[in-house]
């Protein structure tokens, strides 16, 4: 059963890459309209990209550790 989970990491690992990417466009587009605060999109995103490193986390297998 060793890397029964791999593809799995690997597809969150994916998404938590394009949840930051998407985090970054919002950051981004706030600097760029003068915005002196965080866009709460960002704030969510940030939020669902350390959720989904969680589950990376979790899925780890005991050898990898």
């Amino acid at each position: 059963m060793a890397g029964e989970f791999a593809e799995i990491r690997e597809r969150l690992q994916g998404i938590a890459e394009e949840l930051a990417d998407l985090a970054l466009v919002r950051l981004r587009e706030s600097i760029d309209a003068g915005g002196h605060e965080l866009p709460v999109d960002e704030k969510r995103l940030t939020r669902a990209r350390r959720a989904v490193e969680k589950a990376i986390n979790l899925l780890e297998e005991p050898d990898e550790l």
